[in-house]
């Protein structure tokens, strides 16, 4: 694999993943918590968000030698506490993360598709475009499944009644190795993989 196929793709990603964040921090502002922008995280400037584990080596690696990437930032802090709308203001903190990768992802797909009539890109400028496309909703996606620390697991906790929560803290108490055996999982099916691929296509068309 050459550099310049590991660097598209993690600028990507990083890119992506700065967005997915500050949306958070963003949704929790307007639900009335400002630690995020009182710590200064609702910017894009990806050095205030970036780690350098979870946005770089990670996926470059998981790039290298799965093909399936994903990765993670420095979590936007906020306070639960002071979100606005009860057990649904950590689910919609959470949501946002997902919904503007998912956004993202749209966007991109619909100049696509005036691609496809027009022909006004490159073939390489195409390339580029369905990566985007693809790597946002995969982020998404995962971001989606209902295990902490993903943001899957509030939008869960907000659902199910309040008496399983202890299935929150222990999730919390024993993420990384449920995280660690979750990308084991994915990289050794195609589960993940043919969601995205199945998602990407409608978009794109």
């Amino acid at each position: 694999m050459q550099i310049i196929d590991l660097i598209i793709p993690i600028a990507i990603i990083m890119i992506s993943i700065v967005v997915h964040e500050v949306s958070h921090g963003y949704v929790a502002n307007l639900l009335g918590d400002p630690t995020a922008r009182l710590a200064g995280r609702l910017t894009l400037n990806p050095i205030r968000h970036l780690d350098l584990m979870g946005s770089i080596i990670i996926p470059g690696l998981l790039l290298a030698f799965g093909g399936f990437i994903f990765g993670w930032a420095k979590p936007v802090p906020y306070n639960p506490h002071q979100l606005r709308g009860g057990k649904w203001g950590p689910a919609y903190v959470a949501l946002a993360g997902p919904a503007s990768n998912f956004l993202l992802a749209i966007v991109f797909a619909v100049v696509l598709r005036f691609n496809i009539s027009l022909m006004f890109f490159s073939p390489a400028a195409v390339s580029l475009l369905t990566m985007i496309v693809v790597w946002n909703v995969m982020l998404a996606i995962f971001n989606l499944i209902p295990i902490a620390p993903l943001d899957g697991s509030k939008i869960l906790f907000a659902l199910i009644p309040y008496r399983y929560r202890h299935l929150e803290a222990w999730m919390e108490r024993n993420q990384f190795i449920i995280l660690i055996a979750l990308v084991m999982l994915i990289l050794n099916t195609n589960i993940i993989s043919s969601l995205v691929m199945m998602v990407s296509k409608l978009l794109i068309g």
